[in-house]
């Protein structure tokens, strides 16, 4: 695999590889060629008849500093290169997780000769050995920072190198196009025409759909690998901190009788049925001589356009204003739940088992023009269940599909760009292809293409977005 990086040094490397807190395990790692050289000094082995490591053994002994004085009980592994993480010698010592003991551990390899690694310094150096394709390299960076399982399940399929070899495919098509191209260029004179115009095209149709069908991956995807944001919004006293509070299922919005009370935005993390959630109350829609309370509104407004999801909520006796219908008309009733709050203090709340499952406001209030309704009570906190299911429906409809299933592909926001300029890329060559432009003029297109597609798994990357890539990694990673 050819990569356009400048050579490392090749040095030993050390980090500590685990979270930085009080936990049971700590584990610092070192890879380089003195992994296993400091690995011998800085361990002594429990076991009388202990010569050496055993390669991917775990060895239970004691962990010294640089001057021989004993830190703690741990067990060391070391795993001679090439088939390790890293491609290189990679030694490991699993101490107990306090900071103090993992940070004096690190210190000692340090003293010893390793240098301190660069952030994602292990998963570069696991790309740049050939260990791993970019793709598969961001994957790992994915999976740790996934908020729930179907994020996992989309960087797993990418750490198993699925879109990489997706990509490869895409690209040999291009490039067994460009060595057609070159032939029909260099040798106009035979008889045997090798590329005719249709063939061409077809080819060229093929890579580009199926570029199209990856990009509509990663607009599914978005909601599982980062969230989605859902907004409450509605005039003072609808019930709004109630319902966050209800949600969350502690109390984290002040609910008070006074109009206004929420000035600022509050925000928090949840799951909605296992889709990851960032719940925003915001303050009351309302006209308000009070400058802070206006900045609030005005707030609640832009948070509203930017929203996944509009929680719209209204209080279950007055049904949707004049306000509430100029926030949909803004933000679009598609990306609007109307929420009927306060549905127990109805003078006779048709409320029984078929509503619970069923959630739906029927005539109760004035219905928003093409917004989807629920029914709740933040105070009792009745129909949540059904309010949830709701909203994570509309949501994942919008977004073209349900939870990620096992090998499901979904392309990260860098690999996705680059994506969709092959793409436009190909959609300008069809056209030229359609308009007689000369071959060898079209081939400076599929060059491009073929470029494109190779910065997506590293071949042909440039230094600085590796280092981009890389530098957004964890230290130990």
């Amino acid at each position: 695999m050819q990569h356009l990086h400048s050579s490392y040094s090749g040095d030993t490397i050390a980090a500590i590889a685990t979270p930085l807190g009080q936990g049971g395990i700590g584990i610092v790692r070192i890879s380089g060629p003195q992994a296993g050289t400091l690995a011998r000094r800085l361990f002594r082995s429990s076991s009388r008849t202990f010569r050496d490591f055993r390669p991917r053994v775990l060895h239970y002994g004691m962990v010294t500093d640089a001057q021989g004085e004993p830190l703690d009980h741990v067990l060391a592994v070391f795993m001679p290169g090439p088939h390790t993480f890293t491609g290189e010698d990679v030694a490991e010592f699993h101490c107990h997780g306090g900071p103090a003991i993992v940070t004096a551990v690190l210190e000692a390899a340090l003293a010893c000769g390793a240098r301190s690694a660069d952030a994602g310094e292990f998963t570069k150096r696991a790309f740049l050995n050939g260990r791993m394709d970019l793709t598969q390299a961001e994957a790992v960076a994915e999976m740790i920072a996934a908020p729930v399982k179907g994020g996992i399940r989309l960087a797993r399929a990418k750490l198993d190198g699925e879109l990489g070899r997706r990509i490869a495919a895409l690209r040999q098509r291009l490039e067994m196009v460009r060595m057609k191209l070159c032939v029909a260029v260099d040798f106009p004179e035979e008889d045997v025409e090798c590329l005719s115009p249709q063939e061409f095209l077809d080819d060229v149709e093929h890579v580009r759909h199926s570029l199209q069908s990856l990009l509509r991956n990663y607009d599914r995807a978005r909601c599982w690998r980062e969230g989605v944001l859902v907004v409450l919004a509605g005039q003072v006293n609808a019930g709004k901190s109630s319902l966050m509070n209800a949600l969350l299922g502690r109390t984290r919005a002040i609910v008070t009788d006074i109009p206004g009370t929420t000035r600022d935005f509050l925000e928090e993390q949840l799951s909605f049925n296992g889709l990851p959630v960032r719940l925003v109350d915001t303050a009351g829609l309302r006209e308000s001589g009070d400058i802070v309370e206006q900045e609030g509104v005005r707030i609640s407004r832009d948070l509203a356009a930017q929203a996944d999801l509009v929680l719209l909520v209204v209080d279950a006796r007055l049904g949707p204003g004049s306000a509430e219908k100029e926030l949909v008309a803004a933000v679009g009733a598609e990306r609007v739940l109307l929420v009927l709050n306060k549905f127990d203090l109805l003078d006779s709340p048709e409320w029984d088992e078929r509503d619970e499952k069923d959630n739906r406001a029927g005539d109760t209030a004035a219905p928003l023009s093409g917004c989807a309704q629920v029914r709740v009570s933040a105070r009792e906190g009745r129909g949540l269940d059904a309010l949830v299911e709701a909203a994570r429906a509309h949501i994942l409809e919008r977004m073209g599909g349900g939870e990620p299933a096992a090998g499901d592909v979904a392309p990260n926001l860098r690999q996705s760009m680059a994506l969709r300029d092959a793409e436009e890329e190909l959609r300008a060559l069809r056209e030229d292809i359609g308009s007689g432009v000369p071959y060898d003029i079209l081939g400076v297109r599929l060059e491009t293409a073929c470029a494109m597609l190779s910065e997506i798994t590293g071949e042909t990357t440039p230094d600085d977005i590796l280092n981009s890539i890389f530098s957004s990694f964890c230290i130990g990673k």
